[in-house]
């Protein structure tokens, strides 16, 4: 039920999400765990190969760490979901996140590098994602009437994070050094449970078991709640995502030794999803109140797929400029708008939904590391992309697959005709003289 104030009008979403209460303080919160992330990923591979003397190859097997987020993200949601409060295990893991970063700068040896991020930096990146099970308990609790705008724009807050992360990390880089700069990514890390000191959010129990709430239709269903409509969603999530480590890896040669930008019009090509994203991202969430998250991030797969084939045969910053804009939207609805769909997959454990949503987000980064490092030898650049848009074709033909096995599913089964008759009425009672 709807507390008092429920099932505001949209024009007032984003007033609703800046006033005082949760949403701001997530909003805050996003921000910093935005920063305490990306100020020290464009730094680790410097670290790794100046500060611990790692060769290039060893730095580049070092995201691979990041394919244990799934194990991490099961138990963290799993537990999540024993407590009255999620945000005390989003507290705890801010101080994990505190001291891994710290131990990360500490650190004298490549293996112990390796240890850390596989453990407690780990384990804190999945108690993260905590922040949007909390929302999203208070939206079940006192609904918006725009749901899905409000988690957009509170998703926001992240993205400006991670924005901002990479121009600070640089800049203490090359004031403190790399070991300083590891320590801040910590200390960013700490200070993103600050909004969040004194504030509570009760847990919405989970849906009974024999119901479920289906993602594609929003009707109920009496299976008993499964993680495998969830699973496949963001198996095929990560096949879609992969990309973006390629393109952030091998956009800049491509233009630098095929097109000769100069280093101006390089970074503004990149940069460029980072700034349609802060555009994409609320018109997503407009859509998905529209016509359903899990709809929308389906129906925007294929711009991914669009983008990488752009990379391909683009011959000029403008064609890369006009693919980076596709693969923005499809990024603001599948990084966006997915991790609502996610929880909508599986309302039997928000917490667990979005601790797994933020793990595969992590897996994708290190598929599309391997991907484009087996890739490029035989395709070269800009071939390369050709692997992101063939992955993203599987992953645009597997959720399509997947929105329709789960409306058949949700939809009643129609009642059998009685041979012989023109209507779905059940045939009458035989009577006494019928012989059958």
């Amino acid at each position: 039920m709807a507390a008092p104030g429920g099932d505001r009008t949209s024009g007032s979403t984003l007033g609703l999400v800046l006033g005082p209460g949760l949403y701001r303080r997530a909003l805050i919160s996003l921000f910093l765990g935005g920063l305490g992330l990306s100020v020290a990923i464009p730094q680790l591979s410097l670290f790794l190969v100046q500060d611990l003397g790692a060769s290039l190859q060893v730095a580049g097997l070092f995201f691979l760490t990041n394919l244990a987020a799934p194990v991490f993200g099961y138990l963290v949601g799993r537990w999540s979901e024993r407590l009255t409060d999620r945000l005390t295990l989003f507290r705890l893991g801010a101080v994990a996140g505190l001291l891994g970063w710290v131990g990360m700068a500490l650190a004298d040896q490549v293996w112990l590098a390796f240890l850390v991020n596989l453990t407690v930096i780990g384990f804190a990146a999945a108690t993260s994602s905590l922040i949007f099970a909390a929302v999203r308990d208070r939206l079940t609790r006192d609904p918006t009437g725009a749901d899905n705008r409000v988690m957009s724009t509170v998703r926001l807050g992240f993205s400006l994070g991670f924005m901002t992360g990479p121009l600070l990390g640089s800049v203490l880089g090359g004031a403190l050094g790399l070991r300083w700069t590891l320590a801040a990514s910590g200390v960013f890390c700490l200070l993103q449970a600050a909004p969040m000191l004194g504030q509570r959010v009760e847990r919405v129990a989970a849906t009974p078991r024999g119901e479920r709430t289906d993602g594609a239709t929003g009707r109920r269903t009496s299976a008993a709640p499964t993680l495998g409509p969830l699973v496949t969603f963001l198996a095929l999530g990560v096949l879609a995502m992969c990309g973006d480590t390629i393109r952030l890896a091998y956009l800049p040669i491509y233009m630098e030794v095929e097109l000769g930008s100069p280093d101006w019009l390089r970074g503004v090509v990149i940069s460029t999803q980072s700034a349609a994203m802060l555009v994409f991202i609320p018109i997503m969430g407009v859509l998905a109140d529209r016509f359903g998250a899990y709809r929308l991030v389906v129906a925007t797969a294929v711009l991914g797929v669009g983008a990488n084939l752009g990379y391909v045969v683009a011959d000029s910053e403008l064609v890369l400029i006009a693919a980076t804009v596709l693969n923005a939207a499809m990024w603001a609805a599948l990084g966006g708008i997915g991790i609502t769909a996610a929880q909508d997959l599986y309302p039997h454990g928000v917490g667990m939904a979005s601790s797994l949503y933020f793990s595969a987000v992590r897996v994708s980064a290190a598929v599309g590391g391997v991907a484009g490092s087996l890739g490029v030898g035989a395709l070269g650049v800009p071939g390369v992309f050709l692997i992101p848009a063939g992955l993203g074709v599987l992953s645009t033909v597997g959720l399509v697959t997947q929105a329709v096995v789960l409306a058949r599913r949700a939809a009643p089964h129609p009642r059998r005709r009685h041979r012989g008759r023109r209507d779905d009425r059940p045939p009458p009672d035989p009577s006494p003289e019928d012989p059958t």
